[in-house]
């Protein structure tokens, strides 16, 4: 075929996954991938490296296919041409995982009696949707992950999507966020929020009374399927199988699901590998601990949406001192208003001191940059002036590489002041050491005790 052909029907490819995928990962992934040539029912495209190919194969292959298929034909095959040697130009042909399951392909059964659209209950709380939902840094790629899903239910990359946090970060509000909007714009679509928990009694209830079949056949027929604290799963393995299953045909028959957790899917301690493989296929996508300015703008949402009058300086000390958890900040609004009410006190510095004090373990001071350099440097025996040389010894970047991360978790200073202060780096250095520092404490247990045991002499300081 000609060259207009492969570069026409490359275009029309990425004008459908244009539509499926967040804008950044479309012109990250996407733009720089040339199509070559099309012939014998193969479209060849040309990626910049190894790494390039092995991403695409991971994160996109299901896309990749489906949207040949639909552009193409079913029987279109995919090869790309890698570059592994740019000095050289050298390239080499890799053909992509056949894998993927066609989305038209239909599972043989029996037809799945299915209660009323109106008449199942998704059990989703309308007070958490999408417009009280507050954005901020530790939140925004978690939020336009969940507004794609909902927009374009099961027809984007991000299936399963995998949402993780400590408790109190925001996690039960935005998958609930997802359920509602998607019930607002698709209503004869079938979506049912359940908690680990009650998924496990009622399982455990279908096998005491022998309806298991049932219990099945009704999971296998929900459209949007969100399930809260899948962590509860852990060391439940009949729970775990009937889950498998379940999780299995709803995939295989394009339906989305959404999952919480308080933790990653690396994680999940009593989990099943095949389970934790199957998390990973689509957006795992972490909820972390608000900063400063976001808890000063969920306080702000909540006072002015409660029609409430706080100063600015008592907003300002609780955004300060009360930092885990947004559930933390809407339950020290609702005591000082108690207290405000009931003992007829204003609303003053004072009042929101005593009750901080009261229900927040509060630090004896604000943890600073220095105080994590020195105990980095501490705990790896060097001397705190080693972290702001120039040594590429393997012990000294790390330590200088944990000790961004921390003060990324520790302070609220830009990623530009932490490089400063910490070996005069810039921005870009610590972004890639937080990248770093956070993947390794994903996958090395000795790795993530060790930055524990750092944490914990942190808290001790002084």
């Amino acid at each position: 075929m000609s060259e207009l052909n492969h570069v026409g029907l490359w275009s029309r490819c990425l004008e459908i996954i244009r539509d499926n995928v967040p804008d950044q990962t479309y012109k990250t992934w996407f733009l720089p991938i040339i199509p070559l040539k099309y012939e014998d029912n193969t479209l060849v495209v040309q990626v910049p490296s190894q790494f390039f190919y092995e991403f695409l194969e991971d994160k996109f292959v299901d896309l990749l296919r489906k949207t040949l298929y639909k552009v193409i034909g079913d029987r279109t095959k995919l090869l790309y041409n890698v570059m592994v040697d740019k000095s050289s130009r050298t390239t080499v042909n890799l053909e992509s995982t056949p894998r993927t399951i066609i989305p038209q392909k239909k599972v043989i059964g029996k037809e799945i009696p299915q209660i009323p659209v109106a008449d199942l209950d998704p059990h989703l709380n309308p007070e958490y949707n999408f417009e009280t939902f507050i954005e901020g840094y530790s939140n925004k790629l978690s939020r336009s992950v969940a507004e794609a899903v909902a927009l374009n239910p099961a027809k984007t990359i991000f299936n399963p999507l995998f949402f993780h946090g400590t408790s109190g970060v925001g996690k039960t509000h935005l998958i609930n966020a997802i359920g509602t909007k998607i019930k607002e714009l698709y209503p004869e679509k079938r979506v049912l929020y359940v908690s680990a928990h009650l998924f496990q009694v009622q399982y455990t209830d279908s096998v005491r009374n022998n309806t298991t079949n049932d219990f099945i056949n009704f999971y296998q027929s929900i459209d949007v399927l969100i399930i809260d604290d899948i962590q509860e799963f852990a060391g439940v393995t009949k729970t775990q199988n009937t889950f498998f299953h379940i999780f299995n045909h709803l995939h295989q028959n394009g339906k989305q699901l959404i999952l919480a957790s308080d933790r990653a899917p690396v994680l999940l301690q009593g989990m099943e590998e095949r389970l934790i493989t199957r998390f990973k296929w689509g957006m795992v996508a972490e909820l972390e601990k608000p900063t400063v300015e976001l808890r000063r703008n969920i306080l702000n949402n909540k006072i002015h949406r409660d029609g409430l009058q706080f100063s600015s300086e008592v907003i300002d000390y609780i955004a300060e001192n009360v930092g885990d958890s947004v559930r933390d900040l809407e339950g020290i609004v609702i005591s000082i208003m108690a207290h405000s009410t009931i003992y007829n006190k204003e609303i003053d510095l004072e009042l929101a001191q005593r009750i901080v004090r009261k229900v927040v373990k509060s630090e004896s001071k604000a943890i600073t940059v220095d105080d994590i350099i020195n105990v980095v440097c501490k705990h790896f025996s060097l001397d705190v002036t080693a972290i702001h040389t120039k040594s590429r010894k393997r012990e000294v970047v790390q330590a200088r590489q944990i000790a961004m991360y921390l003060a990324k978790s520790y302070t609220d200073f830009s990623t530009a002041k932490i490089g400063a202060l910490i070996g005069n780096k810039d921005h870009a250095t610590v972004l890639h050491a937080c990248k770093t520092i956070k993947e390794l404490r994903e996958v090395d247990k000795a790795f993530r005790a060790e930055i524990d045991d750092i944490q914990t002499s942190l808290k001790k300081r002084g």
